[in-house]
C-alpha cells in the first residue's frame, strides 16, 4: 500500500488496479465489506424510507400507470398474448414462471433439458389449445 493510495480490502479479488475500485460506489460498498449485516440492513432500510410527500408522489404516479395500462387495449399478439393465456391464475402460468426462474440458476444444458421435461409434464397444456387468437401462443402450446 502506497502512502496516498488506500488499498481496498477486497480490491485484489475484483480489480487488477486498486484505482479502478476507488470510485464512490465501489468505496461505499467496500467500506461495508464483511460488516455487521443487521446494522447495514437497518441503515439501508432507514435510508430507503420515503417522507410523506415522496410517498404520495410515488403512489399518485403508480395509480396513473395502472390506470393507463387498464385503459390500453389488450394486445392480441406476441408475448402479451402469451402472458394473457398463461397468467399466474393458471397452473401452467405458475409452471412457466417457476421454470423461467429456475433456468436462471441451471449451470448446464443437460440439467436444463431434464428440468424442462419434468416441469412441463405437470401442466394441462391441451386445455389451452386453440384458446388464443395468437398463432404464437397456439404454436407454443402445441409444442
Amino acid at each position: 500500500m502506497s502512502g496516498s493510495t488506500r488499498e481496498a480490502p477486497s480490491s485484489r479479488f475484483l480489480f487488477p488496479d486498486v484505482q479502478d475500485f476507488l470510485t464512490p460506489v465501489g468505496q461505499a460498498i467496500n467500506d461495508n465489506f464483511l460488516g455487521d449485516e443487521e446494522a447495514l440492513v437497518r441503515s439501508l432500510a432507514d435510508r430507503a424510507r420515503l417522507d410523506p410527500a415522496q410517498h404520495d408522489e410515488v403512489q399518485a404516479t403508480a395509480r396513473k400507470l395502472v390506470e393507463a395500462v387498464r385503459r390500453a387495449p389488450a394486445a392480441k399478439t406476441g408475448l402479451d398474448a402469451f402472458l394473457r393465456q398463461y397468467d399466474l391464475s393458471s397452473q401452467e402460468g405458475v409452471i412457466l414462471m417457476c421454470l423461467a426462474e429456475a433456468l436462471l440458476r441451471i449451470p448446464d444444458d443437460e440439467t436444463a433439458d431434464r428440468l424442462i421435461a419434468d416441469k412441463l409434464r405437470a401442466g394441462d397444456w391441451a386445455s389451452h389449445l386453440g384458446d388464443s387468437q395468437s398463432l404464437f401462443v397456439n404454436a407454443s402450446t402445441w409444442g
